[in-house]
């Protein structure tokens, strides 16, 4: 999803109570916050889209019957280490689901996180938000989807480390250890056209 800095100062609390006036027949642009800057979000290319909807289709056919549950794009997640609050793409929660407050609209405790990478978010997604994701102790696994080219990064925590595993071919599986399963990746690519 693209996104532009906007030169916006605000509490958590004040981006909380913006966020949650952020209707889809609203005139508010829906945003991420860090560290007391808001960054708006802009909508998404129609091949971020697919990939998004291909990840959370198979993520909810294979969760059925678990006790894990997969969410979309507009599930917020905070990290309260670092004062930020972010959209994944698609994340998965297990167990007793843990929110901010009693709206229950901002995730604590996501156990996996998939951010579809766009050209203006690519460094974001890879640099300063994995930092302040890899503060959530409950995330296990961080999951870029390429969506110019068949490629997905697959980091995955191991004690105080996260060691990355790279998938570029169709033909592989995508393991999700930390929910038990794997993801084809012609699935996640599924109908996805890339450019010549």
């Amino acid at each position: 999803m693209a996104t532009s800095v906007a030169q916006t100062h605000l509490t958590p609390e004040e981006y909380i109570a913006l966020e949650r006036k952020a209707l889809p027949d609203s005139e508010i642009v829906r945003s991420e916050y860090l560290n007391g800057e808001v960054i708006a979000i802009s909508g998404a290319s129609f091949a971020h889209n697919l990939i998004t909807g291909n990840i959370f289709a198979e993520l909810h056919t294979r969760l059925k019957g678990s006790g894990c549950v997969v969410f979309a794009s507009d599930m917020r997640v905070s990290i309260p280490s670092a004062t930020s609050y972010f959209y994944p793409d698609v994340g998965v929660v297990c167990g007793d689901r843990r929110f901010e407050d009693d709206v229950f609209d901002t995730l604590l405790n996501p156990i996996i996180i998939v951010e579809v990478l766009s050209p203006s978010t690519e460094v974001y997604d890879r640099g300063e938000k994995f930092v302040h994701y890899r503060q959530l102790q409950s995330l296990q696994e961080y999951i870029l989807v390429s969506q110019d080219k068949v490629r997905v990064e697959h980091y995955s925590r191991q004690s105080s480390q996260w060691i990355l595993t790279d998938f570029q071919n169709l033909v592989q599986q995508l393991p999700l250890t930390s929910i038990q399963c794997e993801l084809p990746l012609q699935e996640i690519y599924e109908r996805v056209s890339f450019p010549e």
